[in-house]
């Protein structure tokens, strides 16, 4: 199947009872059984649930791996990854990440006794020097939040493989529609399926994606006995989510783009962050890993002032002003006092995240009103 295809079929069967097309919503806990272990592969919904199960397949079907997880949030899926490691580990990871993947790295398992690295990762090269016989996972964001920086998905595995360590990929920003880390050599694909999966901005959920079975049976066990599921509801709304995400992530790209240009012209902005610019650092990576460059932008307006980049936030009408990314409508967002707060200013400084960075979602409202909206907002 073509991913088009694949949205909407891939890892799905009818209904087995009465042949429904939309897998239907399971809320039960448990399953009848007709002798101690006679089942229909459910016994307790915790461990297995059948509409869950359809999510999953779907999950694995649009990034291409044999094996989908769905979480009750997209850090609960990255805590299952760093679960699979012990005190003494060492994690390498992009410096530039969504904030509360710093704080769960930091303030939850460093306690732990696992040692993370957060550095560049622009040049693939770079990444060598911090790898170690206690080196267990690299961990990578790209397009990254909120820098929109780009990392070679290819060069990091090949990388990982030499040293065998597991590549996992946050594939958040691009999803399965622009970018397949799988294809290029990642181990481990996770969501935030709250974003662009889901797409409307009602469920928050995780994700995570495999081929390898033995990998997939570790990360099915740390599922079942942490407990951090989605419930059949959640599991509904983004299997419905994902089956428009092709067509909505065309019109965010289409968006995203125009939006990038306006702002790149604007003469009160300094800087616009978006990969679908020849100039933007590593444009013909994203080039050759991305199908589209997305509807995620960044800005910054002139004289870094914090007290200008909260009014013009203030001031948009079509952007909502609100956490969380990639549903239909528009969201603004502004990283130093909202997303990166729980990181310290002097590291999220180094990344670029200064006082006057803007984080756009684009969503797939009509062009004009959003540029509108914009200039109004800008003065």
């Amino acid at each position: 199947m073509k991913f088009n295809t694949k949205v909407i079929h891939g890892g799905q069967k009818h209904d087995l009872a009465y042949g429904a097309v939309m897998p239907p919503i399971y809320q039960t806990t448990t399953y009848a059984q007709t002798t101690p272990g006679g089942h229909k592969g459910f016994e307790y919904s915790r461990s297995h649930n059948p509409t869950r199960n359809a999510l999953e397949n779907a999950f694995a079907s649009i990034e291409n791996g044999n094996y989908g997880l769905a979480f009750g949030s997209g850090l609960a899926a990255i805590d299952a990854v760093i679960k699979l490691l012990k005190p003494g580990d060492e994690v390498v990871s992009t410096n530039d990440l969504y904030g509360g993947s710093f704080r769960l790295f930091t303030k939850i398992f460093k306690g732990f006794g696992i040692k993370f690295h957060f550095i560049g990762m622009e040049n693939a090269k770079n990444i060598e020097g911090y790898i170690n016989t206690n080196t267990k996972l690299i961990w990578v964001e790209t397009p990254t939040n909120p820098m929109m920086a780009i990392i070679d998905i290819k060069a990091v595995a090949a990388l990982a493989k030499k040293h065998k360590v597991l590549l996992a990929v946050d594939n958040t920003f691009a999803t399965p529609y622009l970018q397949q880390p799988l294809n290029l050599g990642a181990d481990i694909v996770m969501h935030s399926a709250t974003k662009y999966l889901g797409g409307h901005s009602d469920v928050v959920m995780g994700a995570l994606v495999v081929k390898n079975k033995d990998l997939a049976d570790k990360l099915y066990f740390i599922q079942n006995a942490s407990g951090a599921i989605c419930g059949p509801q959640d599991s509904f709304l983004v299997l419905r989510g994902i089956k428009t995400l092709h067509v909505r992530m065309q019109r965010h790209c289409e968006n995203g783009k125009a939006v990038a240009e306006y702002l790149a012209n604007h003469p009160k902005i300094e800087k616009v962050y978006w990969p679908g610019f020849e100039q933007h650092p590593n444009h013909q990576i994203a080039k050759s890993q991305m199908k589209a460059f997305g509807g995620m932008i960044s800005f910054t307006s002139k004289g870094n002032n914090f007290e200008k980049a909260i009014k013009i936030v203030e001031n948009l009408k079509v952007f909502t002003l609100a956490e969380s990314l990639g549903g239909v409508e528009s969201l603004c967002g502004h990283p130093a006092s909202m997303t990166h707060a729980s990181i310290p200013k002097e590291e999220r400084e180094k990344t670029g995240v200064v006082d006057s960075l803007i984080r756009l979602s684009v969503g797939i409202e009509d062009i004009d009103d959003l540029i509108a909206d914009l200039k109004q907002a800008l003065g």
